[in-house]
């Protein structure tokens, strides 16, 4: 539901009919269904909107967060920081995975939380988010990303340490993409604020060059999964994984690997009902299957990443 909230209020912004009723929809839904009497927001539901699972998730928080940016409620973005904060601190380092916690610790939740608060210090102007962000930016530098491989490191222990098998640690080339935008971002957005943002630019290459060397195909499919040494570990992928790999390519590659990254992009959704894509590839495009609901905020992701009105 967030992440519908994100695209939609981005689609009212550029003058797409009755995108803002959407919005409203969804911010109704966060209010009067998903907040629990104690904070936090639950986690899933049934179709009339009564909660079925209880369990406060890191990951939806920061979306949420994200959502009320973009719809531009102050208030409730500055709450929901606080909220985040009070039911996910962590004793030593980043923040809870959930509430119960749970295991392993994940980068994924911590790199969307900063995803939300890069956005929020943009659109409020307010120093809070960016220093959350320079939190964030700082557990990226000195614990998900790994010096051997190199590699980012999706899985961690309590104390944040890579987990491992045989040596090895599990790593996402999508995810690598997805970091290298953010890092982009934290630079663009710290300059905002007459800050001068820690200095990712060797860190950001590094995982570029490690997702474009073991994670892309020479048709420029990218694989969902690699190990730390560059062996992959699963191959099938969605499209989600390319807009990200787009993203990264406007901002760090050349003019002819953005084309590239856009063309591969693409073919996800030829041959299908205008509005519509394909989810999944596995040794070819798997039909029939079905698409969640959260992918339309990645295809957004890359729409407002390129279209100039978007700025």
């Amino acid at each position: 539901a967030a992440r519908q909230i994100y695209v939609f209020a981005n689609a009212a912004r550029l003058g797409v009919p009755r995108a803002a009723d959407v919005v409203e929809l969804g911010l109704g839904f966060l209010r009067d269904h998903a907040w629990l009497p104690d904070g936090g927001y639950a986690m899933r539901f049934d179709r009339a909107c009564r909660p079925t699972d209880l369990t406060r998730d890191l990951y939806d928080h920061a979306f949420v967060l994200l959502a009320f940016t973009h719809a531009g409620e102050r208030a409730a973005a500055a709450e929901q920081l606080a909220t985040i904060d009070a039911i996910f601190a962590h004793p030593g380092e980043g923040w809870n995975e959930s509430a119960p916690t749970a295991m392993p610790r994940r980068q994924n939740p911590h790199m969307h939380l900063l995803e939300a608060v890069l956005a929020a210090a943009e659109r409020f102007r307010e120093p809070i988010y960016l220093d959350r962000a320079d939190t964030i930016v700082g557990l990226f530098m000195d614990r998900f990303l790994q010096p051997d491989g190199p590699g980012l490191a999706e899985y961690h222990d309590d104390a944040l340490v890579a987990v491992r098998h045989a040596g090895r640690f599990v790593v996402e080339p999508g995810h690598h993409h997805e970091w290298v935008w953010l890092l982009d971002e934290h630079r663009r957005i710290s300059a905002i604020f007459g800050r001068t943002a820690r200095d990712t630019r060797t860190a950001a290459a590094a995982l570029l060059d490690f997702a474009e060397r073991y994670g892309v195909r020479s048709d420029g499919i990218v694989a969902a999964e690699l190990w730390s040494d560059g062996e992959v570990k699963l191959a099938s992928t969605r499209v989600w994984q390319h807009t990200e790999r787009l993203k990264a390519m406007s901002r760090a590659g050349t003019t002819e690997q953005r084309d590239t990254a856009l063309a591969t992009l693409w073919r996800f959704f030829e041959g299908v009902p205008p509005g519509l894509w394909r989810e999944r590839w596995s040794d070819g495009f798997v039909k029939g299957d079905a698409a969640p609901a959260s992918t339309l905020y990645h295809i957004a992701c890359a729409i407002l990443e390129l279209h100039p009105a978007s700025r």
